[in-house]
């Protein structure tokens, strides 16, 4: 059996970024409790491996006590939750993925002037929760070309289109230049869908075509993991998403002569290579 490894699968540069920060935190905080607001990435075992560390994982900003520090995820959080904490006595770090930032003042600035925002995205995903909350003139959240086609648009009023950064890049471009094209229409048009993402999504579909089955690692609740496990789907290759190797039925994969692995982009290295030691017995 051979087994092809996605050169991009694991941390992207956000994610790396934001464990390392808190890593700094965790060593230079003293007896100063760190609470995070919310999973500060997308994987258990991940929060498991910093909750026996002593970091706690608060599920709203008034779980943090004074005195405390506050590490803002790197999803990021919405801006008057942010202003709340630097209001009282807490210190915040900010360990939001600079992609998810320069979405978050994109936003702020192209919505300033009477512009309403159209977001493709998850509503209740965290990061979208805060792309919304720096939009000035209200917004609406979509998650299908469908759920953007059933809207109301009215031909008096602007509107900025914008994406969460883990979406699929090719459809948002379809329905941004569907918009663009519509005369009524006066649209903005945002780039915020992260290279890192567009690079993953690409290099799956791309190792999708080249083996006979897929693997993709990462925790059940990243987006950006699912989609990649989509992406696969929709190129035909039978395909298993898993957080750890222990959820591989080994002895369904014998048969396959090539089997092409990919992981999320906040899956750690090391359950990547539990995986291809795991795929390696066979």
């Amino acid at each position: 059996m051979e087994v092809k490894l996605a050169e991009t699968a694991g941390f992207c540069m956000g994610v790396d970024m934001a464990l390392k920060r808190l890593d700094r935190l965790v060593d230079e905080a003293g007896q100063r409790p760190i609470y995070i607001l919310g999973p500060i990435i997308h994987n258990p075992q991940v929060l498991k491996r910093y909750a026996e560390k002593g970091v706690k994982t608060a599920d709203a900003p008034e779980d943090v006590p004074d005195g405390a520090c506050a590490v803002i995820r790197a999803h990021g959080i919405p801006r008057q939750v942010e202003d709340a904490l630097k209001a009282r006595d807490v210190v915040v770090k900010d360990a939001t993925c600079p992609r998810v930032k320069k979405a978050q003042l994109l936003i702020a600035r192209y919505t300033a002037e009477n512009s309403e925002l159209l977001l493709y995205g998850e509503a209740d995903h965290p990061e979208v929760k805060g792309l919304v909350s720096y939009a000035a003139d209200g917004h609406f959240v979509f998650d299908s070309e469908e759920a953007l086609a059933a809207l109301s648009l009215s031909s008096g009023k602007r509107y900025v289109l914008a994406a969460q950064t883990t979406q699929d890049r090719v459809r948002f471009e379809a329905m941004a230049r569907r918009m663009e094209a519509d005369p009524e229409l006066d649209v903005t048009v945002l780039k915020t869908i992260c290279d890192a993402t567009r690079m993953r999504q690409e290099e799956a579909s791309e190792l999708a075509g080249e083996v006979a089955f897929m693997v993709v690692i990462g925790g059940y609740n990243s987006g950006n993991t699912r989609r990649l496990a989509q992406v696969v789907a929709e190129r035909g290759t039978p395909c298993v998403h898993v957080e750890t190797a222990d959820e591989l039925v080994l002895e369904d994969l014998a048969g396959y002569r090539t089997i092409g692995v990919t992981a999320g982009a906040s899956t750690p290295h090391h359950l990547i290579h539990e995986v291809l030691c795991a795929l390696g017995t066979l």
